[in-house]
């Protein structure tokens, strides 16, 4: 009889292993019913390096592209077209690029550093920069290359600088001499500011400084048609996101918000 009572456990053994069960079934049943666990926000962020000249237009796509997509957040960084290049290749954390130009996005993706094909998603015209009320009567290229004006250009690596030595090449004229700048929005600054009488600028650059300067027309033969390239990176942290704002650049809506700052369909 003893003997039979050592095989059958306790009542204390019987409940406190009743408990570990029960205990492991509600686990599961919580496990199953538990939703899951909410999405990294940072998987839903963009950061877009773009030419100084898209920064109006792009704040503006950025706002409408959040709009669309609530969660998703957009990271801009602005500067000339060479310096993102460069800052892109030193590592710098980018998933989306848009150049002013097609050279200097031949330069990523010569460095492997593109992901995909670069689309040409706008186009832009030079236009000379002056002051409110235009007070030294610049009417065109010709006018910037008389003795005692202070003209200001971009440097000759910046999509702006060499456009606008290409327009005074066309027009049989050689580039006034002044300080070269990185990127346009310098070159509007000081031109609004009075530390020059002029500069050349896109279209937009002008339009979007309106407040302090005005612009005077460069004739078609003068001129020359910028071509923008975006396109995401090798390398992007958030490349569905990438995706997702390179999508809506190139939708209706977002060459609408391009066309509204002055920019032209490609």
């Amino acid at each position: 009889m003893r003997e039979t009572w050592r095989l059958i456990p306790d009542v204390t053994t019987l409940l406190r292993r009743s408990r570990v069960a029960l205990v492991a079934v509600l686990f599961v049943a919580v496990a199953a019913g538990a939703p899951a666990r909410a999405a990294d926000p940072a998987a839903a962020s963009v950061s877009v390096f773009g030419a100084a000249s898209l920064t109006a237009a792009f704040k503006a796509a950025s706002a409408a592209y959040e709009a669309r997509h609530p969660g998703r957040t957009v990271t801009l960084n602005f500067a000339g077209s060479p310096t993102l290049v460069q800052q892109i290749r030193e590592g710098a954390p980018a998933d989306v690029f848009a150049s002013a130009d097609e050279a200097n996005m031949q330069k990523l993706v010569d460095a492997g550093l593109v992901a995909g094909t670069p689309q040409i998603f706008t186009q832009n015209l030079l236009q000379i920069v002056v002051g409110k009320g235009n007070p030294q009567g610049i009417t065109g290229l010709r006018d910037l290359t008389k003795p005692g004006l202070i003209v200001v250009l971009c440097g000759a690596t910046v999509p702006a600088g060499r456009y606008a030595l290409a327009a005074f090449e066309q027009a049989g004229l050689t580039p006034p001499a002044g300080s070269r700048e990185l990127d346009v929005k310098g070159v509007v600054t000081k031109v609004s500011l009075g530390e020059a009488d002029a500069g050349i600028v896109y279209v937009t650059d002008v339009r979007a400084a309106a407040a302090t300067v005005e612009g005077v027309d460069l004739p078609a033969a003068h001129n020359v048609l910028a071509r923008y390239p975006i396109a995401a990176l090798r390398d992007a942290q958030h490349p569905e996101s990438a995706r997702a704002f390179l999508d809506f650049v190139l939708s209706d809506p977002g060459k609408k918000i391009l066309g509204d700052f002055g920019f032209l369909s490609p």
